[in-house]
Formats: structure tokens, C-alpha cells, sequence
């Protein structure tokens, strides 16, 4: 099979999955979408009653109780409209996490990780999907409940109508639903079309002053006129076959009022009197025609969009090979050579052409200003990011091919999720994964006294409290990871400015823990008294990098020697 194939059927596979994952939200849905469509039943119904049973024999009451019924059923409806935006999106959530899962999967596993722009389209192509999705289940829903209404209430009301209203009606379903591979193609092309015009617009941008100074300015003007066409072309190609709707709309929508009024001498001859005929009218034209129009707008413009959205995502992550195997390394030195890093093609390097070895067991402090490339350091030797040249390995493997348990980061933003306190502290394993704690909580207790998080545990309720993360300050997120990360099998520890918000001795007292704790320990330094428990010390100042002691480096660098004069030491206890 093909991978654009494979691709189609992997990203239709998710919204099918996403609409089946739970059927008990979908019989939730049907159940509010028959009391959201009770209006379009009872219409016909209480307009018919309101005229013939109430004003046409001077008995104003049973006609405005008519009308009070179609009044509390409208508000029924609205109630029930409100519970069917909540239920929809309880299923839409789901698919965008699955689509976004897919899209990002195969984005990586293609090795495309470094094209961020591509990264971000794909993104904004899955809130497009995600908002279409439920654009989508919405509409036809709708659509489904309120033809079922008005058919049964026709049937009921004045079935001689049906011949009337039905056969334009269907004619006009027929007509769209015809169109529709077509504008799916015409919509594909208009938005294949304006992403090469973006991505010349962008390119061009980058690139200004060398176009200028080789003199190209006539040829990429040219090269850009032709994508502008092409992307104006595409839009009046779309616009000409959404020109179906409106047919479709006039066909089914009103076609048949007018057959309706013009068969309305045959219809009293039939024994239905004129209240029935203005019920069957209000059931077309309240109930049906608006139906239609729903549908037509809705797989028109949100259908068609999600189809081409889910193309354009099948194309650009099509399901890749699976990612090779993780391996966990017999050490835990760290060794970068030549690496270089930029974020984008046309980005100054961040780091360049560094080399950098970090022996096993070592305690090594990052420091140096603002945007020196210290978080991207940390990135680079975790493996979450890969170098655009050189290699980063952990213990002679590639960092990027790391067994997650080989290595832990914690970042300045600490993850906490909603579960129990046993759960989130343990959720990257024990340092006994090899085999049974004959005494597990006290392993727990240990590593939350080493931390300094045993306030904060018996505070928020023990192990098995469940945890509101939202309710969490930021240092206490903080508290909570660096205990998941110091019960780690994690032999690699990096801290990026993971205590940025835990105050001088809370930061003191965690890093003692991890230096303690064994294995090599990578520290991005927030406050340079970091720098002075650590055994060796890497400055960054851009892609120049100076690396020793605390007080080498008071003697040879200036920059460092001017950071720590505007920084008094602590007293050491």
C-alpha cells in the first residue's frame, strides 16, 4: 500500500476511533438531540392546532396554549442544545489529542523535528481538524433529528404533503451531496495553493538583502507574482463550485413552498383545512429548509475543510517506520563534539561547534546570561533536541536514541498532573525497578526527606492525596518533580533552573540531595551559589564557552568574574 494511502487511512482512522472510542458520550448526544429537534416535530403541529382548534373558532386560549407548548419546547430545546455543545466536545477533545499525537509522531520519527515552521503549521492544521470535527458531528446530527421531526410530523399532521415536499427535498440533498468531491478538491487545491504562497512570502522575507544585493529582485518578484495567481486562481475555482450550494439551497430549501402553495387547492380538496396547510408551510420552511441550509454550510465549509485538513496532515506525517529502538547505556558520561544548533535554516547558531566532555559521576554547573544557550544545552545532551551537526552522546549513545529511564530533565516549568501524590512521585519508576522494595515507602519517605518536600506531602494529605495541579504554586510543582526525578533509575539528572522557584536554602538543600545521590548531574544554574556547590563549572556567553572551577574562572573569564561581583555568597552551614 502506498504511504499517501496509508496516511489518508491513518488520520481517517483517528476520527473514526474518535467517534467510537466511547458510545455511551454518542447515545448521550442522541438522547439531548431528540429533545433539541422536539420543536421541529411539534412546529407543524401547534401551528396547525393554534389556527383551526383556537383562533379559527374564536377560542383565543386553546390557541395560545398551542403556541405556549411550541414555546416551552423551544426552551426545552435550547437546554438540550447546551448539553449537545458539551457532549460534541467531550468527543472533539479526544480526536485533537490523537490527531495532534499522530501529527507529531510522525513529524519526528521523519526526522523533520529541527523544521519548526513545519512543526507549527501541522499544529495549526489540528486545531483546524479539531474545530471542523465538531463543526461536522454538530451539523449532520442536526440535520439527522430535525428531518426525522418533521417527516414524522408531516406523516402525522398531513401525510398528502409528503409527495410535495419530500421529492424536491431529497433532489436538493442529492444535488450537494453530489458537489462535494469536487469542492473537496477544489479546497484542497486553494489551500495547497496559499501554503506555497506562505512558504514563498516566507522564504523571500528571510532573504531580503541578499536579493538585493545579487540583483534578483525582478526574478523573485516574478516567482511571487505566479504563486499569487496560482492562489487566486484556486480561490475563483472554489468559488465557482460552491455556486452548487445555492442550487442545492433552492431545490431542497424552497422548491417546496411553492409546490406546497401551488398544490394547496388539492390539498383542501383533500380534506385538509388551511391551518394544515400553514403548519406543513412552517414545518418547511422553520424546520426543513433552515436543516438544509445547516447542512450545506456546515459539510460545505467545516466538511470540506476537515477533509482537506486531514489530506494536507496525511501528507505531511504520513505514519513513518517505527522510531529505532531506545538503548539504555552501561555509563553515564556525557560527550558532545562539534555539536552545532540553530533554531531554523536562517537562525544564528545557538551553540557552535561545541565540545564537551562531562565524566561520569561529575556535578557540572551551566551558567552565563540570558538567551546563552543554556536550555538548549540541556536539550541536546537529554536527547530532546538533536544537533544540526556534530553529535551529543550518553555514554556512547546517541542522546536522542536514550532509554527514557537512562535519563530525567526537569524544566523551570515542573509537570504535575491530576492523579494521586503516590502516582505523580512515582511516575518514572524507582530506583528498585529491577526488582521488589522490600520497603518502598520508606525508599519514598527518604528521597521526600532528602528533597526537603516532607512539609509539603504531609500538607497536601499524604501519598494517597490526589493532587489539583492548578492548586499547586509553582514551587511546589517544583518540590513534587525533583522527588520523581530523585526516585528515578535515572542515572543522568539535569536540572534546568528546576528550582528557580524554591527559595536560596529549599535550592541548596534539593541540589546537596542530587549531588549526594550518585550518577552525573547536570545543574542549570538560576542562582550562581549553584555554581559553588558544583564541582566543575561551564560558562556560556553565545557559542563561546569557558569551562572550570569556581575560582579558574574568577581568574580567567571577566564576564564571570562581573557576574559574581554583583553576587554575595550565602553562609554555608
Amino acid at each position: 500500500m502506498k504511504a499517501p494511502v496509508r496516511g489518508r487511512q491513518a488520520a481517517w482512522g483517528v476520527f473514526w476511533r474518535a467517534l467510537g472510542r466511547e458510545p455511551w458520550r454518542l447515545a448521550a448526544i442522541g438522547f439531548w438531540s431528540v429533545l433539541e429537534a422536539a420543536p421541529a416535530f411539534l412546529i407543524g403541529h401547534a401551528v396547525a392546532r393554534a389556527i383551526e382548534d383556537g383562533f379559527a373558532r374564536a377560542e383565543p386560549a386553546t390557541g395560545l396554549a398551542w403556541l405556549a407548548a411550541l414555546g416551552v419546547a423551544w426552551l426545552v430545546g435550547a437546554v438540550a442544545a447546551r448539553q449537545v455543545v458539551l457532549g460534541v466536545a467531550a468527543v472533539a477533545e479526544p480526536f485533537r489529542d490523537d490527531l495532534l499525537t499522530h501529527v507529531v509522531e510522525g513529524t519526528l520519527n521523519r526526522g523533520t523535528s529541527r523544521d519548526s515552521a513545519a512543526v507549527a503549521r501541522a499544529t495549526l492544521q489540528v486545531e483546524l481538524a479539531r474545530d471542523a470535527f465538531a463543526a461536522v458531528v454538530t451539523t449532520v446530527r442536526g440535520f439527522v433529528f430535525t428531518v426525522a421531526g418533521v417527516v414524522l410530523g408531516l406523516a402525522t399532521l398531513a401525510p398528502q404533503a409528503l409527495a410535495l415536499v419530500l421529492p424536491p427535498f431529497a433532489a436538493g440533498l442529492g444535488l450537494f451531496l453530489a458537489s462535494l468531491p469536487a469542492l473537496a478538491r477544489r479546497q484542497r487545491a486553494f489551500l495547497l495553493a496559499d501554503e506555497r504562497l506562505a512558504d514563498e512570502m516566507t522564504a523571500t522575507a528571510g532573504g531580503l538583502r541578499d536579493i538585493e544585493a545579487c540583483g534578483l529582485r525582478e526574478p523573485v518578484a516574478e516567482r511571487l507574482d505566479r504563486q499569487v495567481r496560482a492562489q487566486a486562481a484556486a480561490a475563483r475555482a472554489l468559488a465557482g463550485v460552491t455556486a452548487a450550494r445555492t442550487a442545492a439551497l433552492a431545490v431542497g430549501g424552497w422548491l417546496p413552498v411553492v409546490l406546497v402553495l401551488a398544490g394547496t387547492p388539492g390539498l383542501l380538496d383533500g380534506g385538509l383545512g388551511p391551518g394544515v396547510i400553514a403548519g406543513t408551510l412552517a414545518y418547511v420552511t422553520q424546520s426543513l429548509a433552515p436543516a438544509l441550509g445547516g447542512l450545506v454550510q456546515g459539510l460545505g465549509v467545516s466538511g470540506i475543510r476537515l477533509a482537506a485538513t486531514l489530506g494536507r496532515i496525511a501528507a505531511s506525517a504520513p505514519p513513518a517506520a517505527p522510531p529505532p529502538p531506545r538503548i539504555r547505556p552501561s555509563a553515564c558520561d556525557v560527550r558532545l563534539s562539534a555539536v552545532t544548533f540553530a533554531y531554523g535554516p536562517h537562525s544564528a547558531p545557538v551553540v557552535d561547534h561545541l565540545d564537551l566532555a562531562i565524566p561520569e559521576g561529575d556535578h557540572l554547573a551551566v551558567v552565563g546570561p540570558s538567551g546563552a544557550g543554556k536550555s538548549t544545552l540541556a536539550a541536546l545532551i537529554s536527547g530532546m533536541l538533536r544537533p544540526g551537526t556534530g553529535e551529543a552522546l550518553v555514554g556512547g549513545v546517541p542522546a536522542d536514541r536514550l532509554d527514557p529511564a537512562a535519563r530525567v530533565l526537569i524544566p523551570q516549568e515542573a509537570y504535575v498532573f491530576r492523579g494521586t501524590l503516590m502516582e505523580n512521585l512515582t511516575a518514572l519508576g524507582t530506583q528498585d525497578a529491577q526488582g521488589p522494595c522490600p520497603d518502598f515507602v520508606a525508599s519514598l519517605d527518604e528521597a521526600v526527606a532528602a528533597v526537603g518536600a516532607r512539609e509539603l506531602v504531609d500538607g497536601l494529605g499524604g501519598y494517597g492525596a490526589r493532587l489539583d495541579p492548578a492548586a499547586l504554586s509553582a514551587g511546589q510543582r517544583q518540590l513534587l518533580a525533583l522527588v520523581r526525578a530523585y526516585l528515578s533509575p535515572a542515572p543522568l539528572v539535569i536540572l534546568d533552573e528546576a528550582t528557580c522557584h524554591l527559595d536560596p536554602a529549599a535550592e541548596a538543600r534539593a541540589e546537596t540531595a542530587f549531588a549526594r545521590r550518585g550518577g552525573t548531574l547536570v545543574v542549570v544554574a538560576h542562582r550562581l551559589t549553584s555554581a559553588l556547590r558544583a564541582r566543575r563549572i561551564l560558562l556560556m556567553d553565545g557559542t563561546r564557552v569557558t569551562i572550570g572551577t569556581h575560582d579558574e574562572l574568577i581568574r580567567i573569564s571577566p564576564l564571570y568574574a562581573d557576574l559574581t561581583g554583583h553576587w554575595h555568597p550565602e553562609p554555608v552551614s
